[in-house]
């Protein structure tokens, strides 16, 4: 029962690290300005929907993904937490990818399908969590990670409802220094990847 408590801590921990829907806020804002409340609404319900869909078919489909393409555990940790933590390092960097600094959105685009889902929802670092957390875990971690994530999304999307009155209250400046919290968590959570990508390495070559 504990070690159950201690997954799903560790799992919650890493998908709110690395969706990041306090920081996300001010993306969201931005994409969507000008837009009306209920517009606002229906976007924020439509990608956090997709991303729970795209996040839970990896997670499902994860070990037929890595028979498919012969991908080994130790490999696919190890390169996931380099994935991971160069996203928390850009992050501690105050960087922002090309897709979350679009200034003008073309009205015909499906903003909640891209890039509101992908790639910031479900992007890479979040599909590498999720399947790492899945990875050689028996049915019931499986299950207890797919209601985590859905608890995630429901969190996403109240913080994107509240959103506009947060970022009032609160200002730009400390959700930066949230931003740069999580960031530092993404890259710890990499780094733990990537070594027990190498232990599991050499537990397999004694």
């Amino acid at each position: 029962m504990d070690n159950l408590i201690t997954f799903s801590i560790t799992v919650f921990t890493g998908f709110f690290a690395i969706t990041n829907p306090i920081s996300n806020m001010t993306v969201f804002l931005s994409l969507t300005q000008g837009d009306d409340r209920k517009t606002k609404q229906d976007i924020n319900k439509r990608a956090n929907i997709i991303a729970f869909i795209i996040v839970t078919v990896f997670i499902l489909l994860g070990k037929f993904i890595f028979e498919l393409f012969n991908i080994s555990i130790p490999a696919f940790k190890i390169t996931g937490g380099i994935l991971i933590f160069f996203i928390g390092f850009e992050m501690l960097q105050s960087k922002k990818s090309n897709v979350k600094n679009i200034k003008n959105v073309d009205e015909d685009e499906n903003i909640a399908i891209s890039p509101l889902a992908i790639p910031i929802l479900a992007g890479p670092g979040t599909i590498v969590t999720a399947m790492n957390f899945v990875a050689n875990v028996e049915p019931l971690k499986i299950f207890l990670v797919i209601a985590i994530f859905g608890s995630m999304s429901i969190i996403t999307y109240v913080t994107f409802s509240l959103s506009s009155y947060v970022v009032k209250i609160v200002g730009n400046n400390v959700i930066s220094v949230i931003g740069k919290l999580m960031g530092l968590i993404i890259a710890i959570i990499g780094t733990g990847m990537v070594i027990q990508g190498i232990k599991i390495s050499f537990s397999l070559m004694s």
